[in-house]
């Protein structure tokens, strides 16, 4: 079971989640938790004030404290790593740096303050619970600091340590921080991007487990954005690579790196709902189990720049297209979706990307025109059924008056993806939407 920062922000928000671990507990759950809400950025806060001189960690010492008071709880581990942190952000602020090793260190208190906080609650509510920072139940990666690895060993490790719990021998719920790690020499890591979703994956995995669920603040997996549509309802099932292009494309739902360990183990991962505790969700399984929908979601990215490059080189494709992904791979700029033909690529990058220096080398064999406030809009579907899709979903987009101004399909058998501007971005959704789910 995993919860993120918001979940447990405050004092209210870790009651209900204790009442929720309680209802689960005859099940044998894992519990992984965030940091409190923006406990992380206050620490990063921190870490600027030490290095222009100043040790401050009020704003964190202050929520944990007084959430702890009001949970009527003591939490003399809470008090250690108070003191561990100002031992820090002291020593920042006498190097007047921050490196990336330093940094983890120091973002890692948020998380080992979240289960200490958890497991004193549960514990005095009755309910046994022990707290873990990740490395004690063998969660090891390698040293690349704030984008670690898990190593291969963590499918043995994990159960090493977690068995006794599984087989009957202890009944104390772990509690397990997400997002770190330690690689072998003891320094504290960080997952990067999804690290909290890994951990809850790895775990369940490495586990067997009869399911992995991720606890956010709607039903499961929409049909889209219920901000944009507010007809959005929610998708019993999904699978992993279709929640895998969710992701990619907007939706707020598993990271995809962290789904790498359900497709190894095939343990099913299901999105619930904290405020809604009764509904199923949604369950993002290898292959759907029933008939294969046709559309099952639509997800966009605003904000993006759409790139138009034609050579004006007789350097036939091959030669043409290597040099412009050389380009694109030299200035570290990442593609999100890309047609090509022979001497011609159009493709999209995010908004905030600078082109700079990568504009400069293409000029050399290529027109460039560059076109800002694009948005990706993407139908997640069966592909199989591409033709009745595209039929149903430009016809509505016509009669609407939306012109479309690229396409990307084939890649991927599970989205068909097109561009419009940024301003019709809202009322392509709601169109597509009607033409998909609308009874």
């Amino acid at each position: 079971m995993k919860f993120g920062g918001s979940s447990v922000a405050n004092a209210d928000r870790i009651r209900h989640v204790a009442s929720i671990i309680e209802a689960y507990k005859d099940k044998k759950p894992v519990v992984v938790l965030s940091a409190m809400g923006d406990t992380t950025d206050h620490l990063l806060e921190a870490a600027d004030k030490a290095v222009a001189g100043t040790i401050d960690v009020s704003g964190v010492e202050k929520l944990h404290r007084e959430t702890a008071d009001e949970l009527g709880i003591k939490i003399e581990a809470i008090d250690d790593l108070l003191e561990e942190l100002s031992q820090l952000l002291t020593g920042i602020s006498m190097l007047k740096e921050l490196t990336r090793r330093t940094r983890d260190y120091l973002v890692s208190f948020g998380e080992r303050m979240s289960v200490r906080m958890m497991a004193a609650y549960l514990e005095n509510k009755g309910i046994p619970a022990n707290f873990y920072d990740a490395w004690d139940v063998g969660i090891m990666s390698d040293s690349n600091f704030m984008s670690a690895e898990l190593l291969d060993s963590v499918w043995e490790t994990i159960p090493e340590h977690l068995n006794s719990y599984k087989d009957g021998l202890t009944n104390a719920i772990p509690i397990v921080t997400g997002f770190i790690a330690k690689d072998v020499k003891g320094n504290i890591t960080t997952l990067g991007r999804g690290g909290s979703d890994l951990t809850a994956t790895i775990i369940g995995s490495a586990m067997k487990a009869d399911e992995i669920q991720t606890w956010k603040d709607v039903d499961g997996i929409l049909t889209t954005d219920p901000r944009v549509v507010k007809e959005a309802i929610p998708v019993p099932e999904v699978t992993y690579e279709e929640a895998a292009e969710l992701a990619y494309f907007g939706s707020q739902v598993l990271h995809p790196r962290s789904m790498v360990p359900c497709l190894k183990s095939g343990v099913p991962v299901r999105v619930k709902n904290s405020y809604n505790i009764e509904s199923p969700g949604t369950i993002i399984v290898e292959n759907h189990t029933g008939e294969t929908p046709k559309v099952t979601a639509i997800t966009c990215v605003k904000n993006v720049t759409l790139i138009d490059i034609n050579s004006t080189r007789m350097l036939g494709a091959a030669g043409f297209l290597a040099h412009i992904f050389n380009n694109f791979l030299k200035w570290g700029i990442s593609i999100d979706v890309i047609a090509t033909s022979e001497v011609s690529i159009t493709c999209t990058v995010s908004g905030k990307t600078d082109l700079t220096g990568l504009l400069q080398d293409l000029d050399h064999v290529a027109d460039v025109e560059v076109q800002k406030d694009k948005s990706i809009i993407t139908i997640i579907c069966d592909a199989d059924h591409s033709s009745s899709i595209l039929a149903s979903g430009f016809g509505a987009l016509a009669k609407a008056g939306i012109n479309v101004q690229m396409i990307s399909q084939g890649a991927s058998k599970v989205n068909i993806t097109v561009i419009v501007d940024d301003d019709e971005r809202q009322e392509t959704v709601q169109v597509l939407h009607d033409a998909f789910f609308k009874k």
